[in-house]
C-alpha cells in the first residue's frame, strides 16, 4: 500500500526521528548507560543550564555522542530516501535527529528541527567549528576569542532554529503524503507536524517499532524495522 500511496503523491514529506538513526547502530541517548555520567540523568546534561553548572559533564556527554556519531554510518533507509529526493519522489525531510547521517547520504533538502551535532559554535563570536573540536582534551576546546565552544544543537530550554522551522513549513506546503520514521512522536512542537499534515489533507503513514500518540490519525500505521520496510518498498517501486 505505501508504494501506491508514494506514487499517487505528488507532495511527499518525510519525518524522521531516533527510531531512524539506532537501525545505523547509533545509541540513543536517553538509553545510555546513567553510570557512564556519574549517575547524571542524561536528559539533564543536554540542558542549556548544564554549560554552566557542569561544563565538564556537558562537554563529556557531547564527546561521547559525538564519537557515537562518527563510528556509525548512513544505513539503506538514508540512502533510500536520498534516492527517492533525486528522484523528486519527496520533497526533503524534516528531522528530529541531530546526527549528520541524512547529509551523509545524500539529501539535500534537510530541516533539522533540534540542530546539527557535526558542527560547533562558539558562544562568544559564533565562529563556526567542526565536531572533531570537541574530542580534543576539555582545556583545549576554546575558541580563538576565548569564548566556549559548543554545540549546534538545541538543548533543553531553547528555542527551535527559525531558519528550520521555516524550511519545515516550506516543504509541508502544499504535503499529499506525510511520512514518519521512528518518532514517538512524543516531543512538542515536533509532534504537531503529523497533525498538521493532516490538516492540510495529507495522507499520514507512520513506521515505527511502537505505538505511538498519533497512530489514531494514520492512514497506514507498519510496526516494523524502517530499513526493512523502505527497501521493500523500493523494490516495488523499481518493478513497477
Amino acid at each position: 500500500m505505501l508504494e501506491k500511496l508514494l506514487l499517487e503523491s505528488n507532495s511527499t514529506v518525510i519525518f524522521s526521528g531516533a527510531g531512524m538513526s539506532t537501525e545505523s547502530g547509533l545509541q540513543d541517548f536517553r538509553s545510555a548507560d546513567r553510570g557512564m555520567w556519574n549517575n547524571r540523568n542524561p536528559v539533564e546534561l543536554a540542558d542549556i543550564e548544564a554549560i554552566d553548572s557542569n561544563r565538564p559533564e556537558f562537554v563529556r556527554f557531547y564527546q561521547w555522542r559525538i564519537q557515537e556519531m562518527n563510528s556509525h554510518l548512513p544505513n539503506d533507509g538514508h540512502y533510500i530516501l536520498s534516492s527517492w529526493e533525486r528522484k523528486g519522489m519527496i520533497k526533503g525531510v524534516v528531522t528530529q535527529n541531530v546526527e549528520n547521517y541524512h547529509e551523509q547520504a545524500g539529501t539535500s533538502r534537510i530541516a533539522k528541527l533540534h540542530g546539527d551535532l557535526g558542527t560547533l559554535r562558539c558562544m562568544s563570536c559564533n565562529k563556526q567549528y567542526d565536531s572533531q573540536m570537541y574530542l580534543k582534551p576539555l582545556e583545549k576546546i576554546t575558541c580563538s576569542c576565548g569564548g566556549f565552544i559548543r554545540p549546534n544543537v538545541v538543548l533543553f530550554g531553547e528555542m527551535l532554529p527559525e531558519v528550520s522551522l521555516q524550511l519545515a513549513d516550506s516543504l509541508m506546503e502544499g504535503v499529499e503524503l506525510f511520512i514518519v520514521l521512528g518518532s514517538s512522536l512524543q516531543v512538542s512542537p515536533a509532534n504537531q507536524f503529523p497533525r498538521k499534515a493532516k490538516t492540510c489533507g495529507a495522507k499520514l503513514v507512520i513506521i515505527n517499532h511502537d505505538p505511538t500518540p498519533s497512530d489514531r490519525y494514520a492512514d497506514l500505521v507498519i510496526n516494523r524495522s524502517i530499513g526493512e520496510t523502505l527497501r521493500k518498498v523500493d523494490e516495488e517501486l523499481r518493478n513497477h
